[in-house]
């Protein structure tokens, strides 16, 4: 027998303005929650350039391979285009490698990556497309580590690329890599010094992390991350020729008419209708927050559907809470219970306490 409790919540109104933007295909999305703030075509698929070594990145930094010592060797002989110069016979680590391939946009090192995290780059491209079908990237295709259109190109969406670096900016190092504006390394052939090539990281002060893309086929694309007062978002433009000032009234548009409220807390939750699990406690595991702006003129809806268990224990699954904003279901939580604690009597405490 299954019970539904409701809850309403009520969220007070922000003003909002429209935008626009000169790109093809653009989206802004709020990384939590996935939820899209502004959309532009953005599942119509392209050539999108060097925006796919988010990609090549992503696989990288998740190999832990990063402190490897790599010789470079004949994988580069095809490389060319933007480049990192490094040379066959010198020695780095994958993680130098990453800083090449993400702030100077480097074919060689992306190809050099790939040899050194799955044995060859064919391989690599297979683990490419791999990932994009566990990120259910439905109109994502790879043919190469670097967006190269020569080599076939990489072909995806605004929608594909906005989810593909909201996965990426989950992983520390790779966090840390896309925010760097600058790198020094000494390698045992040459010194380098590489300067960013995305130049949010100096216009814009919430900026985060991103990584740019051009090809005559796919013009000029763009990825960026920025976070204000716990809003966290992404922004993807394609074929954009004034993306970097695009990306900053997005991100604006985002912050000045959104927040992001925490609607669930982990932990213990008062359902205070409920008289069947008396002698428990609820308790949710994650907590849930969602950007909310005057669309949402003045409800959130939250359900509690229960299902009465015979025979009740401690850590059971006995439901889940359902979040609604108006009809639309945005999250759905599992609920579970806990044995209540009680506090035994002890003689000898209450004297200490009472005549102390």
């Amino acid at each position: 027998m299954k019970k539904i409790l409701l809850l309403l919540i009520l969220f007070i109104p922000f003003n909002i303005h429209a935008i626009e933007t000169s790109a093809e295909s653009a989206i802004l999305m709020d990384m939590d929650s996935n939820r899209i703030l502004y959309a532009k075509n953005i599942n119509k698929q392209r050539s999108v350039a060097s925006i796919s070594k988010i990609m090549t990145a992503y696989l990288a930094v998740e190999s832990e391979k990063l402190d490897k010592l790599v010789k470079v060797g004949s994988e580069i002989d095809n490389s060319y285009g933007s480049g990192i110069y490094i040379k066959k016979g010198e020695v780095l680590t994958i993680r130098d490698l990453l800083y090449g391939l993400m702030l100077r946009s480097g074919n060689d090192a992306s190809y050099a990556i790939a040899h050194n995290v799955a044995g060859s780059v064919d391989n690599f491209v297979s683990l490419m497309n791999k990932k994009a079908s566990e990120l259910n990237l439905k109109n994502t295709t790879f043919n190469n580590p670097n967006g190269l259109d020569e080599d076939k190109g990489n072909y995806s969406t605004a929608y594909d690329m906005a989810i593909l670096m909201s996965n990426a900016m989950k992983n520390k190092d790779f966090k840390e890599i896309v925010k760097c504006k600058k790198y020094n390394l000494k390698t045992n052939m040459n010194t380098y010094i590489w300067h960013n090539k995305n130049k949010l990281l100096n216009m814009y002060k919430y900026a985060t992390g991103g990584k740019t893309g051009y090809t005559k086929i796919a013009k000029r694309t763009l990825v960026n991350t920025a976070s204000k007062d716990n809003l966290n978002l992404v922004a993807v433009t394609l074929n954009d020729g004034n993306d970097f000032k695009d990306h900053m009234n997005l991100f604006e548009y985002g912050f000045n008419n959104y927040k992001s409220y925490k609607i669930l807390n982990s932990g213990v939750i008062d359902i205070i209708e409920d008289n069947y699990y008396k002698k428990f406690d609820f308790y949710i595991k994650h907590d849930f927050t969602y950007p909310l702006s005057n669309d949402e003129l003045d409800l959130i809806l939250i359900k509690f559907n229960l299902e009465k268990k015979r025979k009740p224990k401690s850590n059971m699954k006995v439901g889940y809470v359902s979040i609604y904003l108006g009809d639309l279901l945005i999250h759905k939580e599992e609920l579970y219970i806990i044995k209540k604690q009680t506090k035994k009597f002890k003689l000898k405490n209450f004297i200490k306490d009472t005549f102390k």
